[in-house]
């Protein structure tokens, strides 16, 4: 098993009294099938794209797509599922030292796998490619509810 890079988890120490409650990882399953979808989309556009301005060549436009997908899925990949946000009795704790305050979260909206987390001052975060967006959203929700 590897070690957590420490810029992808969380870092910052506990309060007294805090205690992480759960932890949210991203999902290998949820990244490769958004992937597909997002190359599903890549390919059309490049298709339609050189439909347009007359290209004899359309189906090339579907490599392309394909392969900026599939590169940047293959690229990104250690990044984006090494990612690890925790839920504690206070706070919400993202990777490279991001923070929420639970009293602090004034919307909570579900995007595609993902589940933006939006703050009273502006601030928004994504956790990405949830296995189950709708029940971290759902767990996110309740621990604000135990802050009243």
């Amino acid at each position: 098993m590897s070690v957590d890079n420490p810029h992808l988890v969380p870092t910052l120490e506990l309060r007294e009294g805090e205690r992480v409650i759960e932890s949210f990882r991203a999902d290998r399953g949820t990244y490769w099938r958004d992937h597909a979808w997002m190359s599903v989309i890549a390919m059309a556009g490049g298709m339609a794209i050189l439909w347009a301005i007359g290209n004899a060549h359309v189906w090339t436009g579907a490599i392309g797509g394909l392969a900026a997908i599939a590169l940047r899925g293959w690229y990104v990949a250690s990044d984006e599922l090494g990612m690890r946000w925790d839920l504690t009795n206070q706070r919400l704790l993202g990777p490279m030292g991001r923070a929420v305050e639970l009293s602090d979260i004034a919307a909570l909206r579900v995007l595609g796998s993902a589940v933006q987390v939006v703050t009273r001052g502006g601030d928004k975060h994504l956790m990405k490619f949830q296995p189950d967006r709708d029940a971290t959203r759902a767990r996110i929700e309740a621990a604000r509810g135990g802050q009243a």
